[in-house]
């Protein structure tokens, strides 16, 4: 079984790339600046409302696909993530309700945090339970 990097190493565009040394390398920063914006947005919506863990995921793949660590570091969060959902779901209905309910009110605080120290936009209709 090949790795993704290899895989899109034999990809014939990705060889016609590898063949020219200033395309190459021109590529390959490319794909480490998309890749490191996309962790660093992730990581930024992390503790904000928004897909933070996917958009990280996301950008190791992107990452992935050009250097060896990134792979790796894809393949141990692949690995981890896995062995969370495998015991979650080994867990009784009420301790999946527990975190479930943790998890909700962790998001609800920092959506109220970032809301107290960035203030309520102006969008947000007056009716909605947040103070101003």
């Amino acid at each position: 079984m090949h790795s993704l990097r290899e895989r899109v190493a034999e990809a014939r565009w990705r060889r016609r790339l590898a063949s020219s040394r200033s395309l190459n390398h021109g590529y390959r920063v490319g794909v480490g600046i998309v890749g490191a914006v996309v962790v660093v947005a992730g990581l930024i919506m992390v503790p904000l409302v928004g897909p933070g863990w996917l958009t990280v995921i996301a950008g190791l793949f992107v990452l992935a696909t050009e250097f060896t660590w990134a792979e790796r570091l894809l393949e141990f969060t692949k690995r981890h993530v896995k062995r969370w959902t495998d015991w979650l779901t080994a867990q009784p209905v009420w301790v999946r309700l527990l975190i479930g309910l943790a998890t909700a009110a962790f998001v609800y605080g920092v959506m109220v945090v970032t809301l107290h120290l960035t203030g309520v936009p102006d969008w947000v209709p007056g009716w909605v339970p947040l103070w101003r």
